[in-house]
């Protein structure tokens, strides 16, 4: 694995935070979105994100220096021609993938293996936009990657085993922990934390409790390190919707029906961390300033 030429494209979160732990291994990457200006953007996420590690004493100015020259920001779709392993991290949208993968398809090289990185969608739908569906594969890391130590490797319908050997040694490239998927909709840890962070904002919706008692009782409670309302600022608002509606469509099970509130949040464009209000409000780094108002509260109050 090492020396494998490796390209992201997306420089989004998602792929920010992957460059940011595949540079730190110790290898080179190439960021690529749709202009670059946008991965120039991405690049400069990666290294705002180093500057808190160096303020908390996890990284060295020399440590984010070598960091950073392993990245390479572009928007040249067709360097991907020679990598031998293509990583997709988009937004969760089946169309927007499978038209990405039907180009990358025609300009990459026959062996590459194109890993995806959705939550909730079909490995094997992304996979038929595709001349090679033996050598696509799903892998779900969570945010933030350079943190969680977690990945699924999920299999789709015709993904070889040559493909999942290489998506387990990326992994471990990466000093992740795998688990094996077989193909279902919301995999694990989507399908499961996604009904607790509905049901913890109908509590706050129905004013059963504030949103800051709410955190409070299920970090003591069970041990979380984060409540699901902080938690699902973190996510971001949008993006926990957009995996309900996902599964919803999938399943057409009640429990997969996105809480009211949520719906408004997303509307108003309160979605959490990155735009500095959602359950809570944040500070330009991130950090939690205490809660926010929502707007079953601030009906109410009319």
């Amino acid at each position: 694995m090492p020396g494998t030429k490796l390209i992201i494209i997306g420089a989004g979160v998602m792929g920010q935070g992957l460059a940011e732990a595949i540079a730190t291994s110790g290898n080179e990457v190439t960021l690529v979105d749709k202009t670059t200006k946008l991965a120039e953007r991405g690049i400069k996420g990666i290294s705002e994100s180093m500057n808190r590690e160096i303020e908390k004493w996890g990284l060295t100015e020399s440590d984010k220096k070598a960091i950073m020259s392993r990245i390479y920001p572009t928007s040249d779709l067709n360097l991907s021609e020679d990598a031998e392993i293509i990583i997709e991290a988009i937004p969760d949208r089946m169309d927007v993938k499978k038209d990405l993968f039907e180009k990358v398809d025609s300009i990459a090289r026959k062996d590459s293996v194109f890993i995806t990185t959705t939550a909730t969608l079909s490995i094997s739908e992304i996979a038929a936009a595709t001349e090679r569906p033996r050598q696509v594969i799903g892998m779900h890391f969570l945010n933030p990657v350079t943190k969680i130590p977690v990945v699924e490797i999920v299999k789709g319908l015709k993904t070889n085993d040559d493909t999942f050997a290489k998506a387990t040694e990326f992994a471990e490239m990466l000093s992740k922990e795998w688990i094996t998927v077989n193909e279902y909709p919301g995999f694990v840890t989507t399908r499961v934390i996604c009904p607790m962070l509905n049901e913890a904002m109908h509590v706050l919706m129905e004013g059963v409790a504030s949103a800051e008692d709410i955190d409070h009782a299920m970090k003591l409670g069970f041990g979380f390190n984060v409540g699901p309302l902080t938690l699902a600022d973190m996510m971001g608002l949008d993006v926990v919707m957009s995996w309900m509606e996902n599964l919803l469509h999938e399943l057409a099970e009640h429990k997969y029906n996105a809480c009211p509130l949520l719906r408004k949040m997303v509307r108003a464009g309160r979605l959490g961390v990155k735009t500095g209000s959602g359950f809570f409000r944040y500070d330009e780094e991130g950090r939690q300033l205490g809660p926010a108002t929502h707007p079953a509260e601030k009906e109410k109050t009319l």
